[in-house]
């Protein structure tokens, strides 16, 4: 089940049809009230969202799906309207798999959909450790030097690819795929920023995070 959270009735239904026409069972509803109400009855396996809603917008539900156990693995792909880059680029950082910008293409659309439920895994018990890092997948908590790490959804995502990759050097093309769900051609300062961050929150143990000139990063 899919569900598209959309304002304009036109989109909403342009959206809907597509889903439908390839096989998707789809519930249209046109703000936060009534998702959450929706929510209480059945949850979505993909959440299509827009960022400009009346009343609460996107980006705070989103927020609230990524706090709730029950809710932080559902795939949510973000609307936005073309001067709304900013927005979705926040969208990312809070968790968000993917987002697409209006005005787009049905089949792009739903290719995005179909992309974004293949990556849908359910999350497995890990410990993964390098240096001093220690990352506990089970918790989702992140240690360096023994001190608990506060990082985002995209650093943690990161940070869980470099160490399940150990001594691999990953492309920045890669990362982007891996983390964001998406190949965004020309967007490698993405990676560089999340990287800087990460490091920093990291400490001392962010020396671990290795920089492959002209390819990408490596953790040892």
């Amino acid at each position: 089940m899919i569900y598209i959270v959309e304002d304009d009735a036109n989109i909403r239904q342009m959206e809907s049809y597509a889903l439908k026409n390839s096989g998707f069972a789809v519930v249209e509803l046109a703000n936060a009230t009534a998702f959450w109400a929706e929510c209480a009855k059945q949850l979505p396996e993909l959440l299509i969202l827009d960022i400009m809603l009346p009343g609460e917008d996107g980006l705070s539900i989103l927020q609230k799906l990524r706090a709730d156990n029950r809710t932080r693995d559902i795939p949510v792909i973000m609307v936005t309207a073309k001067s709304g880059e900013l927005d979705a680029v926040r969208g990312l950082d809070e968790g968000a798999d993917d987002y697409i910008a209006k005005p787009f293409g049905i089949i792009e659309f739903v290719s995005r959909v179909k992309a974004a439920l293949r990556r849908v895994k359910k999350p497995e018990t890990a410990r993964l450790v390098a240096g001093d890092i220690l990352l506990d997948d089970e918790r989702r908590l992140v240690f360096a030097g023994g001190s608990l790490c506060s990082l985002t959804f995209k650093e943690y995502e990161l940070l869980k690819l470099l160490l399940q990759n150990s001594g691999i050097v990953l492309t920045r093309e890669r990362i982007m795929d891996k983390v964001w769900g998406v190949d965004f051609e020309g967007e490698s300062r993405t990676v560089d920023m999340h990287i800087k961050t990460l490091r920093q929150k990291l400490g001392q143990s962010g020396a671990l995070i290795k920089t492959v000139r002209n390819v990408g990063y490596k953790i040892d």
